[in-house]
């Protein structure tokens, strides 16, 4: 079945929510997704989208997708952040992570961001091995930092 590779739209976010269900079951972590289908869908399509995604789609079913937002280094300027890449566990092994890296990458130099970066769990092995596939740059000495306000 071919795959095809494009921006997403409101309509998939239903869809989309349900992968970000499974990535955080994966990252053992599924009660840590508390953000609304409402609030989803309204960041990325209201008046003020905060994040954009592309979606790989099997026939009528998306089976992965790649999101990301815009972040600022006084360092380097605009990048894109991307915040999750994620291909359902049945569809991965046939290439569809990277038509979707490959979409990402072609949309940054369109946009003319200096570059992609994003985070990897340190033992998810997969995704470690795929990355460095791609030459990514895996840097051990940063820690993240989170602040929870709500």
């Amino acid at each position: 079945m071919s795959i095809t590779i494009r921006k997403a739209e409101r309509k998939d976010c239903a869809r989309m929510m349900e992968l970000v269900h499974e990535l955080a079951v994966f990252e053992k972590a599924p009660q840590e997704v508390t953000v609304s289908q409402e609030h989803f869908e309204e960041s990325g399509f209201g008046s003020k989208p905060v994040w954009w995604a592309f979606v790989a789609e099997a026939g009528n079913q998306v089976v992965g997708f790649a999101l990301y937002y815009i972040r600022y280094s006084t360092w380097k300027g605009q990048r894109m952040y991307l915040e999750d890449l994620l291909v359902t566990e049945a569809w991965r092994g046939k290439g569809i992570g990277s038509l979707l890296f490959d979409a990402l990458i072609e949309e940054a130099k369109k946009q003319h961001y200096n570059g992609i970066a994003w985070q990897v769990l340190e033992w998810n092995e997969p995704a470690i091995r795929f990355y460095k596939k791609l030459n990514a740059t895996l840097d051990p000495e940063w820690v993240n930092c989170a602040l929870t306000v709500a």
